[in-house]
Parts: C-alpha cells; sequence; structure tokens
C-alpha cells in the first residue's frame, strides 16, 4: 500500500524470509559457525536455542543454503510426534521405503540400511528438527538411540535441533543425561542489542531503496526498547510506522508515530511495551506458526533442488586449489557451482599416540603459536614474554580472526592458523596448521614439525581457530549496501579482477549498489560463505585469496603471482 508513495518495489520490512534482505549479526554468525561445525566435522548432536522470532529459522535457511550436494536432509517441522512417527517421518522425509503398520524395530532397520548405503556412496544423512522443545521425554529417548548408528570411524546421522529456551532446561534433566553428554555444540542465540537494532533497520531500507532518514536516530532508539531487539517484531512494528507515514503523508518516522504503531500492532495502545510484551502471545504465535512453515517449506525444497543435482563423489582426503584468475579464464557469471578444485591423494603415516601427547604438551602457551603464526607473515619480534598476539599483529598492519568452523572453511579461506586443540582432561593447547597437502597436514610450533591426518586432526581439534590477515588501506568494519568510499573501489577492483574483467580506473566515487551486492552474494554463494552481500573479514579474506593479494597460504595456489590488470 505504502510502497508508491514512498518509491519502493518491495516492502522493507516483510516477514518473507526474501534472501535479498538478509542481515546476520554477530550473534547470528557465530551460531551459524556452530552449526556449520557440526556439519563439517561429523558432530552427533548440536543444538540452537533462541526465544521466539530471535532468527533461529534464519540461521537454519542460510545453513541449508550452504549444505554440500553430498548431504541428505530429513527436516522435522512438527515435533509434536510419537517415537514410531518420528521414525516414519525421518523415513519419509529421506524416501526411505517402509511397510505400512511396520513396528519401531522395522523403521530403524530401514534407516540403518538407508544410512549404510549413504556412507558407502560418501553421502551425509542430517536430521533437523525444529521447534524442538515441544519434544516428549519417549521422543528425545529414540533420538539418542538413533545416533548409536555408526561405523568405525564415524556417526551415520548428524541430528541438529532447534528450539526455545525451555529446551536447555528440558535437556538438563536427569532423566536425558545421556542424550545432554552427546551434544558436542550447543549456542543460544540472543536479541539484537541496540546498535545492531539500527544497523538492522537501515540494511533492510538500504536493500530496498529507501533512505536510512526515513527512521530518525530517536525512533531507531525507541524502537530497541519497543521491540528488544527480536528481529520479528522490529519488522512488524516498522512495516507498521512505515504504514502511518503514508497514511498521514509524511516521510519520516518519528518516536511519536514508532510508539503509536507499535501500539496498533499489539492492540494496546501507546502503553505497550516489549518487556511486557506489546503483542497478543496468539498473535505472535500465529504469525510465527505462517511464517516458520512457509519459510523452511520453501529452503527444503530449495535444498533438495541442489540435492537432486548432486553425483556421488568418493570419500578421500582433498587438495584445494583455488582457480586461476585474470584475462584468460573469464569468470561464467551464470554458473553458481564454479567453486574449488579438488584433487585427492594417499595420506602419509599418521602420529602415535605419544607423538600427539608430546604435541599438545609443547602447546600450552598460545603465545608461542601465535609468535609462529606472525613469522609466517614476516613480522619478527614479537616473544612469549608479549601478551596480545593480536595488538601486535595490528602494530604491523594485520588483523586477527578468531571464529569455529571445519577444514572446509580453513581450506577457503587459504590461511595458516592457531589451531586450538583438546588434550588430555579437556586441557587446552595450541599449534600452527601451517601447511595443507591435501593428504596430511604440517603442524608446526617452536621449531618442531608434525604431519597429521585430517582425520586425526578432526580428533584433537574442536574447529576454533585464529587466523591472521591483512585488511585493505581504507579497511574500517565491513561494506554494507548503500556505502560509498575507497573500500567500495577496492571490492570492484578485486570483483572485476576474478570476473576476468578490466576495472574503469577512471570512474567516479563508487557506490555499493544493487549490482555489486549481487556479485558479492554469488561469489559468497559460490565459496560457501554466508551470501548476505555484507563484506565483512571472511569475504575480504577470500577476496585477497583469490586475488593473490600476497601473505602466506596453506596451500600455494593457481591465481598466485596474479596482480590487479590495468590495460596492459
Amino acid at each position: 500500500m505504502y510502497q508508491q508513495f514512498f518509491n519502493i518495489s518491495q516492502k522493507p520490512f516483510s516477514s518473507a524470509p526474501d534472501p535479498a534482505f538478509l542481515y546476520m549479526s554477530d550473534g547470528h554468525r557465530e551460531a551459524l559457525a556452530h552449526l556449520r561445525y557440526g556439519l563439517e566435522n561429523d558432530a552427533g548432536f548440536v543444538l540452537l536455542t533462541g526465544e521466539v522470532g530471535a532468527g533461529k529459522t534464519t540461521v537454519c535457511r542460510c545453513l541449508l543454503e550452504q549444505v554440500p550436494l553430498d548431504a541428505d536432509i530429513a527436516f522435522i517441522l512438527n515435533p509434536k510426534l510419537t517415537p514410531l512417527e518420528l521414525l516414519a517421518s525421518i523415513c519419509d522425509e529421506l524416501h526411505i521405503d517402509y511397510s505400512r503398520g511396520a513396528g519401531g524395530k522395522e523403521l530403524v532397520d530401514a534407516i540403518n540400511d538407508f544410512l549404510l548405503t549413504a556412507h558407502a556412496q560418501g553421502r551425509h544423512t542430517v536430521l533437523i528438527i525444529d521447534e524442538a522443545q515441544n519434544l516428549g521425554f519417549e521422543v528425545l529417548e529414540q533420538i539418542r538411540m538413533l545416533t548409536n548408528l555408526e561405523t568405525n570411524e564415524r556417526k551415520l546421522l548428524q541430528i541438529i535441533m532447534l528450539g526455545q529456551p525451555e529446551l536447555q532446561e528440558k535437556l538438563a534433566d536427569p532423566k536425558l543425561k545421556q542424550l545432554a553428554q552427546r551434544i558436542s555444540a550447543r549456542h543460544h542465540l540472543g536479541p539484537l542489542n541496540k546498535a545492531e537494532t539500527m544497523a538492522y533497520v537501515r540494511h533492510r531500507l538500504a536493500v530496498a531503496g529507501l533512505s536510512p532518514e526515513v527512521f530518525s536516530d530517536g525512533s531507531l532508539k525507541k524502537l530497541f526498547s519497543l521491540s528488544a531487539g527480536i528481529p520479528r517484531l522490529i519488522n512488524m512494528i516498522c512495516d507498521r510506522a512505515l504504514l502511518a507515514a503514508y497514511t498521514k503523508g509524511i516521510h519520516r518516522v518519528d518516536t511519536r508515530l514508532l510508539t503509536a504503531a507499535a501500539g496498533e500492532v499489539s492492540g494496546r495502545g501507546e502503553k505497550s511495551r516489549v518487556g511486557s510484551p506489546p503483542f497478543s502471545p496468539w498473535l505472535v504465535a500465529a504469525i510465527m506458526i505462517v511464517v516458520c512453515l512457509a519459510a523452511l517449506t520453501l529452503l527444503l525444497r530449495h535444498s533438495r533442488s541442489r540435492q537432486s543435482a548432486s553425483s556421488v563423489k568418493p570419500a578421500a582426503p582433498a587438495v584445494l586449489e583455488l582457480p586461476k584468475v585474470g584475462k584468460d579464464n573469464k569468470g561464467d557469471k551464470n554458473n553458481a557451482h564454479l567453486s574449488f578444485n579438488l584433487k585427492y591423494q594417499a595420506a602419509e603415516p599418521f602420529l602415535s599416540a605419544v607423538e600427539w601427547h608430546d604435541m599438545e604438551a609443547a602447546g600450552r602457551d598460545k603465545r608461542a603459536a601465535m609468535g609462529d603464526l606472525l613469522r609466517l607473515w614476516g613480522v619478527s619480534g614479537f616473544s612469549p614474554a608479549d601478551k596480545w598476539g593480536c595488538q601486535y599483529a595490528e602494530k604491523h598492519g594485520l588483523r586477527c580472526l578468531s571464529a569455529a568452523s571445519g577444514m572446509a572453511a580453513l581450506r577457503r579461506l587459504n590461511r595458516p592458523v592457531v589451531l586450538r586443540l583438546r588434550g588430555e582432561q579437556g586441557r587446552k593447547s595450541f599449534v600452527v596448521l601451517a601447511a595443507d597437502h591435501g593428504g596430511w597436514l604440517d603442524l608446526r610450533l617452536a621449531g618442531r614439525q608434525w604431519r597429521v591426518s585430517p582425520a586425526d586432526l578432526a580428533q584433537h581439534w574442536q574447529g576454533f581457530y585464529i587466523l591472521i590477515w591483512r585488511p585493505p588501506e581504507d579497511y574500517g568494519d565491513s561494506i554494507r549496501p548503500g556505502y560509498r568510499g575507497p573500500m567500495v573501489k577496492w571490492l570492484a577492483e578485486r570483483l572485476a579482477l576474478i570476473d576476468g574483467e578490466e576495472y574503469n580506473k577512471q570512474a567516479g566515487e563508487a557506490a555499493y549498489d544493487s549490482g555489486l551486492v549481487r556479485r558479492v552474494r554469488r561469489l559468497q554463494f559460490r565459496y560457501n560463505l554466508i551470501p548476505d552481500g555484507i563484506v565483512g573479514k571472511e569475504t575480504i579474506i577470500l577476496l585477497n585469496t583469490l586475488t593473490a593479494a600476497g601473505g602466506p597460504e596453506l596451500r600455494r595456489s593457481e591465481s598466485a603471482g596474479l596482480k590487479l590488470m590495468g590495460k596492459s
């Protein structure tokens, strides 16, 4: 109704899960990192909890967009099932045949046969259960039993449970102690803070083509107190505020208009506050159910459509080779599957248990590992006596990225890292992953060197790492839609190089417009980053890697030595 008044084609605060409006806060990114770690490292159980409307579905949607083509997904949307109904639903989702009236044993056997066949074909199977706080104790016990389906090397079924905070309370029950102990990664997704709430609104306005000035600073601060930082409530209030502005014939939302809009949505007038929620619980529940079902249905279809195009590949250690970038290799802008070139090598001999113990004992001090990593970047002078390695790196024009993920992510970023290992009795140790040779990895610390297999490393590494990278000269925080400045020019130059094009150096001040956003999202999707169009740390590291911007690499890429092209 108000689109024509504001001269836009889309509502910026629609509840529909449009990827173009995706905004990922630090909390969402951390939640996604935990889920990706679970997928990439064959973790048996992964748990994500959060309040209603906090963005669990958004994180799950991002995860599904990055699910490998060799993965089969079973998505349970209605967890209010009996144990037998759950097993039947899993069979239905995975297209496993079973006879009508089949009992629990027959269904479990059918699932086990499917998992063994998938494993032999190099495929992974993932069970995702939404609204898992509604699961009964008997059903949770049945889920635990499914994790017993395994080979000598790995679990055959990975399980991701999404739910409200009550799920954490339920899992704390002594009856479910065995299940709780099998959760290898868990994360609670909280609401947006005040700064993130303001950035969220401005991001959606920019994507829709509206000026961020449509909402006054005072109204955005008030929005945080009215919504408590819950994205779904933010959307509802802002959408109603824009409608109210249209009816009044004004192009700016102030604090009074926003408060009145929140009161109209809640049906409680201007006295409404989200602290004692401004929305009817029944209204919120109804909207939540409709939105979640619509979103997850679309996402599941998208995931399956990708899976149907996949081919079975043998399981083997992969060696990453980045695609060559330059004039002789024009980027196929329409090919969403252009990705890494993978080769396979036989593994070298691995470490013994004694050697692992020796390495972990040597790596108790993180500062020693940070010193070795800095030396790979040509930075000397840092010693274990110095307290903060990342602060020392910043003095030399470098930055740190601390994150949790798997080997696939490290191969994508293609930079040496400090790994945090899990030793005996849970003691932490740190070592530098200096090189990736596919079948074996080169670990270093204090002048010593070890060769390990990726499989062995996965038994000792929980996914946490510290990576050093070099930011562009004018780098501040991140590049978001609507941004102007020298960083946009830097971005356009890198994208042109990757796509095999020449960049017009005579062009005026560049703006991060919708065309560049689409190119960035395509690149992020191609390399399994969050396709949100926000050029953050991981995207900049990837751009540096693909354009050979200098610095040590895990594996020497074919793009090394290339420079930004001029007219020559």
